[in-house]
């Protein structure tokens, strides 16, 4: 436990941060499983939840919680999927 209050402050806002990021990578992986299952189900609302997945995995870019090589290489994987 840090004894120095700067310290402290320093560790209560990383734990605070360290749950709405956790939050945010959850809500990312959340929408795409739900996309990958409507593919599999042969669902009719699969564009839509395309579009949500990749809004989440843009906001999760953005935020720096995922590197953008790998946000492109996400959408792009759930794209083929519904080309397919």
């Amino acid at each position: 436990m840090p004894n120095i209050e700067s310290a402290i402050k320093r560790a209560r806002t990383s734990q605070i941060a360290n749950e709405s990021n956790s939050a945010k990578l959850s809500k990312m992986r959340t929408a795409m499983k739900k996309f990958e299952k409507a593919v599999e189900e042969n669902a009719d609302n699969q564009q839509e939840l395309l579009v949500a997945a990749t809004r989440e995995i843009d906001m999760v870019s953005a935020k720096g919680l995922i590197h953008q090589n790998k946000a492109n290489r996400e959408k792009s994987r759930l794209a083929k999927k519904i080309a397919k």
